[in-house]
């Protein structure tokens, strides 16, 4: 965890190009996951994020469910192109699932009714700051990952396999793996047209 936190955000990038190997031991992975579901910062402390770790059959099981439920809807003539997309997530090493917890958040708007249309909203911002971490970790661990985010085609076929609470929410699936290509070129909008300081 001793990495230059400036340094990690800067070179932090999507990978597509993933392997079945890992820089690290599965024990390290799931350190660092639980490193920052403890620490990432939640709206009135609501720690309503919740995640699922992926490995080896289980990882597999994922993008296979995903690519069944995408034949179904996706014309045959186009399905090239998915099928190549949902293998190249299955060719990683795991995947780590992002999930909310309806049950907080709805506890909260009971408590707090003024800021009720406010706690989704900061519920997916929590989440959203909890994927970055994850992210960045990994990538700092050598590992390279992506965001996918085939919610809600794939939701119901998730909780029947793992057995996932029904009030738990899914967001986002981070697969991830030993990088196996460089990510492509990534372009930079000038800082002038998107930071503004008054002093």
């Amino acid at each position: 965890m001793s990495n230059d936190f400036y340094s990690a955000v800067k070179h932090r990038r999507t990978y597509y190009g993933i392997s079945k190997e890992s820089t690290v031991s599965d024990e390290r992975i799931q350190e660092v996951i639980s490193h920052a579901v403890l620490y990432t910062p939640s709206a009135f402390n609501s720690q309503s994020a919740r995640v699922v770790l992926l490995l080896g059959e289980h990882h597999n099981k994922l993008w296979d469910i995903t690519k069944e439920t995408l034949r179904k809807i996706v014309p045959a003539d186009q399905f090239a192109s998915t099928d190549e997309k949902i293998n190249s997530f299955r060719n990683g090493y795991g995947t780590v699932l992002f999930f909310e917890d309806d049950r907080v958040v709805q506890g909260l708007q009971e408590q707090f009714p003024l800021y009720a249309d406010n706690f989704p909203i900061w519920s997916q911002q929590s989440s959203g700051m909890l994927q970055f971490v994850i992210w960045t970790s990994l990538e700092i661990e050598g590992l390279g990952a992506s965001l996918q985010h085939y919610n809600p085609l794939i939701d119901d076929e998730v909780k029947k396999e793992w057995n996932i609470p029904n009030e738990w929410k899914l967001i986002a699936q981070m697969p991830f793996g030993k990088p196996t290509a460089e990510p492509g070129d990534k372009e930079i909008k000038p800082i002038e047209e998107r930071l503004k300081i008054f002093k």
